[in-house]
């Protein structure tokens, strides 16, 4: 739980700047759904994603480009109705903001207008600035997202460290600094080296969520599917399990198939 913002009784983009100001980290995870999030809140987190990584760990394909924008409300919805305290932020999936920045603002207006939720994040630089401002001509919170952003995986074509050239770590300040100034309350990077993340949060007022980025950023971000160990084959450096609820889970629900094929469940005292 939070120590200095312990006492707030919601999470927002002044208390999350305040967190920054004060050097109090900023803890975020991700929420697909009506339960996980009601449990991910009462745990303390700040901020809950509701990530474009439910097409990986929802839906189970490859990549997050399939998810769509309704699905992505359908899941916020699910999130903001479970949430009393933290700071709710939804993806804008694949499609709905690159290129068109009136397509952005109404996917992002949809989304907040359709879920509740607090705030928006995508992913991109210098070439998405143009979405950016027209969202946040609407009053919209954006929260920024760079370094290894899963969007361009099919661009980048693989899911390796980025920014470890100078060219590559210089544009990606350059960005930073950019997102900062057009107006951003925040900003996710991921997957970059450890003095490199030091180096953005360093330079920037606005808060930096590090995702695989070091300890010196101002906060940190992980599915919570792979921090409780739900998902199991995948194990990057950065992701720290907290429990194993892969292998307990499937536990349980072995010992339930062997009660009701024995005629143990349900006994006596469960039945009317």
């Amino acid at each position: 739980m939070s120590t200095a913002f312990g006492d707030v009784k919601r999470i927002t983009t002044h208390v999350i700047q305040a967190m920054k100001d004060k050097k109090e980290k900023i803890s975020m995870l991700t929420a697909y759904d009506y339960s996980m999030a009601q449990i991910v809140d009462a745990g303390g987190t700040e901020i809950i994603l509701v990530g474009d990584s439910a097409s990986n760990v929802m839906a189970g394909h490859e990549t997050t480009l399939p998810i769509t924008l309704d699905q992505m409300i359908y899941h916020a919805q699910s999130v903001v109705r479970g949430v009393k305290r933290a700071f709710v932020v939804v993806d804008l999936p694949f499609g709905s903001y690159q290129g068109n920045s009136k397509l952005a603002l109404h996917s992002a207006i949809r989304i907040m207008k359709e879920s509740g939720a607090h705030a928006i994040k995508l992913e991109g630089g210098s070439e998405v600035k143009e979405s950016i401002e027209r969202i946040l001509t609407a009053g919209i919170p954006v929260m920024g997202h760079l370094g290894l952003t899963p969007q361009s995986i099919y661009k980048f074509g693989t899911y390796t460290v980025r920014a470890k050239e100078e060219a590559e770590a210089k544009k990606l300040i350059e960005d930073a600094k950019l997102l900062q100034e057009i107006g951003c309350f925040s900003l996710v990077v991921e997957k970059i080296p450890a003095t490199l993340g030091k180096k953005v949060a360093e330079s920037l007022d606005i808060p930096v969520i590090g995702i695989g980025a070091g300890k010196h950023v101002d906060g940190q971000v992980l599915v919570v599917h792979d921090m409780l160990g739900i998902t199991h084959q995948f194990n990057p450096r950065f992701l720290r399990r907290y429990l194993n609820l892969y292998d307990e889970i499937k536990n349980a629900v072995g010992r339930y198939v062997e009660d009701v094929k024995l005629k143990d469940f349900p006994n006596d005292s469960e039945q009317y």
